[in-house]
């Protein structure tokens, strides 16, 4: 059991010392470790080249600048203080372009006389510099923009490629529900005149009724005058 415990734990620093062990690859790293031999945290200085050499980032004229200065140890690094951004001239002079927090130089529209060689600094609070980096800015001319013609304006007569596409088709459900608003109507209409018919049926049958009616009265009216005419003749 214990040997196999040994096992584990040389496998587990072996990968921390692979992986997590001063994990800069240029510069001064603080590390908090747990040293074994008295279980104490303690801060160690991860030491290595301090020259991370030189980065060239190409701008063209008239865009923005923007000179990144961040490795990816430094958020895991303890002890960081400030970047300093340093503008190199020709005999080697320097001058302090920008110093804070932030890993970035950014400087809007660029010309010719931002063009040349720059020097970044990370500090610690030990007064050793956590890096040196040195990236270079050549301006490139400024990009040519191709302009677009202008649209054609359109006369009267003339068709537009989208006027001269084909309608599109209706969709299914506009379809059917356009066939069943005719069927209601066309229902509507179908019992509508077969109210009428019904209804105007129903008066005729009350005139034929009416007229007929009338008709019998007449001829009873006329009947005793008929025979009280053939009467006075027979007298």
């Amino acid at each position: 059991m214990l040997h196999l415990q040994k096992e584990t734990f040389a496998t587990y620093a072996a990968h921390f010392q692979q992986e997590a062990y001063c994990p800069n690859t240029c510069g001064m790293m603080l590390q908090s470790l747990i040293w074994c031999s008295d279980c104490k945290k303690q801060v160690h200085a991860c030491r290595k080249s301090y020259d991370c050499g030189e980065r060239r980032v190409k701008v063209h004229q008239m865009e923005d600048m923007i000179l990144d200065c961040e490795f990816n140890w430094h958020r895991a690094s303890e002890g960081l203080t400030d970047y300093s951004f340093y503008r190199v001239w020709g005999n080697h002079s320097e001058t302090l372009v920008s110093k804070g927090k932030e890993p970035t130089l950014t400087k809007p529209m660029v010309g010719q006389e931002d063009a040349g060689s720059y020097r970044c600094e990370l500090g610690t609070v030990t007064s050793e510099p956590g890096l040196l980096f040195d990236p270079s800015l050549p301006v490139l001319p400024k990009r040519v923009e191709e302009e677009q013609p202008a649209p054609n304006p359109v006369t009267q007569g003339e068709v537009t490629p989208e006027s001269s596409t084909a309608p599109q088709s209706p969709k299914p459900e506009k379809v059917l529900q356009g066939r069943l608003v005719g069927l209601l109507i066309g229902a509507s209409l179908v019992l509508i005149a077969g109210i009428a018919y019904v209804v105007f049926s129903r008066r005729k049958v009350v005139d034929v009724i009416k007229s007929s009616r009338l008709g019998l009265g007449r001829r009873d009216s006329e009947r005793p005058l008929v025979s009280k005419a053939t009467h006075s003749r027979s007298q």
